[in-house]
């Protein structure tokens, strides 16, 4: 048998095991330098992200410390002009006319924002973008970052600005012209200064919830409203690669309703037909005073401040000094700076009405306070009570801010308190145990005293009655009520003024954020 033999198809594929191996070379190597391509990109883009990133949280640094430094309590602290000294810094308003730089120049570079256009020394073109003029012809005060410590680099931020704030200089840089309205008045206003009001009830025209507001050069004593600065900050890293950011901060106390201001006597007795009764004659020690012996204290207060609402209101004629010396009641018929001569009897209890935050004179916004207190204190303890349960430390250097929800009573306590007493009930008064800061007593607003003993309270006390027996809240302020009446002539040392003990028992100033943005180059 013969066979067949066909060759015609293996010679036609002859060399495909060549191609596909070609084609799978090809492939791969198309594959393995998107690869390297891919690789190549993402480090580049990872290299990107790291120096801005860099520039990012040089530039965030920046921006911290010069936060850090605005407290008063801050051993490197900076007093914006006009204040000479940090201390009481957020009640003095920086004018627009003042600037302060934070400078950090690294290896001896020339670090000098006020020269316009010159990118070799940083210049701060950016000011003129906001205010409409070079910064160079402000009030330049320039002062040395602190970031490097024992020999190491700090952040490679150049410089941090920090300036008051107007609604036109909130505006985008991008566009000329734009700005903020807070005020909602339909203009941008490139001048008035703003101050963040917490509540807003004190100044007319103004909304209603809390936010920005615009206000003259010198807020009203009698409101809350605190001065709005603007941080701005700017990196350049050595590559290069920079970052501008802006702050807008305010300061903030830590009880928003609450600070040295708030109170306009030694003891204010807050409602209608409040009542005041002092020790006998024979108690030539019981003093009310509200000479404020803090350094650098602008005014003297009244020793006793009253709240009038009505016509038929008695509080007046209801405060019995009980034949105390009336020149045991010292303080001034006024609040002004400088202080008048001290001054006794009917100049000094006053009626402070006007005077007061009126958030302060509805039992509404005195409870707020108290809520307001309740939510931060060290300690909330549930009435009645005895000093017996203050926690523990308490001292001058770490003043407590203590919550009474009831009656408090010192009988017996022969010990000094530090910081912010609240009571929510009748406080008993040891006139043995002394108080170093502030005394509320916003509930039954009862002070009631019968013992002898030889404390005092310094710093401020307030009264006021704002529920009833059952605990509801009343349609307006009842009447508070004070009597000091024990037997003999050691009734205490009585009540002194002092801001600086007020200030301290109310916690170290902070400064809140209240927007932060990245400006584009």
């Amino acid at each position: 048998m013969k066979r067949s033999c066909n060759f015609g198809e293996s010679r036609r594929e002859r060399g495909a095991a060549m191609l596909i191996a070609i084609f799978s070379l090809l492939l791969i190597s198309v594959v393995a330098i998107a690869l390297i391509v891919s690789s190549g990109t993402d480090s580049a883009l990872a290299s990107n992200y790291r120096t801005s990133a860099s520039a990012y949280y040089a530039a965030l640094a920046g921006l911290e410390e010069a936060r850090g430094r605005l407290l008063p309590n801050n051993p490197n602290c900076i007093p914006l002009p006009p204040n000479v000294v940090c201390n009481p810094q957020p009640f003095l308003t920086m004018p627009l006319t003042q600037v302060v730089y934070i400078i950090n120049s690294l290896n001896g570079e020339v670090v000098a924002p006020e020269n316009p256009g010159n990118p070799s020394t940083y210049s701060d073109n950016e000011y003129f973008q906001e205010f409409g003029v070079n910064v160079g012809s402000r009030v330049i005060t320039r002062i040395a970052s602190t970031s490097p410590v024992a020999g190491m680099p700090g952040p490679m931020y150049k410089w941090v600005r920090i300036n008051a704030v107007t609604e036109q200089a909130l505006g985008d840089t991008q566009v000329p012209g734009s700005g903020v309205d807070v005020d909602g008045d339909g203009s941008i206003d490139p001048f008035t200064l703003l101050f963040y009001n917490p509540a807003n009830p004190n100044v007319p025209g103004t909304p209603t919830s809390p936010g920005l507001v615009g206000m003259p050069q010198t807020p009203p004593s009698s409101n809350t409203s605190s001065q709005a600065f603007e941080i701005t900050s700017y990196a350049v890293l050595p590559n290069g690669s920079q970052k501008m950011l802006q702050y807008v901060v305010r300061p903030l106390l830590p009880f928003a309703n609450l600070n040295a201001q708030t109170f306009n006597a030694a003891l204010t007795l807050a409602g209608n037909n409040v009542q005041f009764t002092g020790p006998g004659p024979s108690a030539a020690s019981f003093i009310i005073s509200g000479q404020d012996p803090c350094p650098g204290a602008p005014a003297m207060l009244p020793a006793i401040g009253y709240t009038n609402g009505a016509s038929s209101d008695t509080s007046s004629s209801n405060i019995s000094h009980g034949a105390t010396p009336a020149g045991n009641y010292v303080g001034s018929p006024i609040i002004s700076s400088p202080p008048p001569p001290p001054a006794a009897a009917s100049g000094s209890i006053v009626n402070v009405s006007s005077a007061m935050n009126p958030n302060w004179l509805t039992p509404a916004g005195l409870d707020a306070v108290v809520h307001d207190i309740t939510s931060g204190a060290d300690a909330v303890i549930t009435g009645p009570t005895t000093p017996n349960s203050f926690p523990a430390g308490m001292s001058a250097t770490n003043p407590m801010t203590i919550v009474v929800n009831g009656d408090l009573d010192m009988t017996g306590w022969r010990n000094t308190g530090y910081g912010l007493l609240v009571v929510t009930g009748t406080l008993n008064y040891d006139p043995d145990a002394s108080w170093q800061g502030v005394v509320l007593v916003i509930g039954k607003g009862r002070f009631v005293s019968t013992k002898n003993g030889t404390g005092e309270i310094d710093g401020a006390v307030l009264l006021a009655e704002t529920r009833d027996s059952s605990n509801n809240l009343l349609p307006t302020l009842g009447a508070a009520y004070f009597s000091q009446t024990g037997s003999g002539s050691n009734q205490g040392q009585g009540i002194r003024y002092n801001s600086c003990l007020v200030s301290n028992a109310l916690g170290p100033i902070t400064y809140k954020l209240v927007s932060f943005r990245e400006i584009p180059f």
